[in-house]
């Protein structure tokens, strides 16, 4: 099984969440908004690559790519 995480999406491109890769950050992100089941959408990243711009549950969040690579989609 290949794992695909929000950081292999091209800009503009979009996943459905699937879980997360790390129990820590995980509460972070639910909290946030990213929860299973949720399209999420790789907008943008910053002029160096970090952090990104995401949108998820309706609204845009910005991620630093070490949080980022922790969600995986299918």
């Amino acid at each position: 099984m290949n794992f695909r995480s929000v950081v292999d999406l091209a800009p503009g491109e979009s996943g459905i969440i699937n879980g997360f890769m790390d129990d820590t950050l995980s509460l972070k992100l639910l909290e946030m908004g990213c929860l299973p089941g949720q399209p999420i959408k790789y907008n943008f990243s910053a002029p160096l690559g970090d952090p990104i711009c995401v949108s998820v549950s309706g609204y845009d969040l910005s991620l630093r790519l070490d949080e980022a690579i922790t969600i995986s989609i299918q």
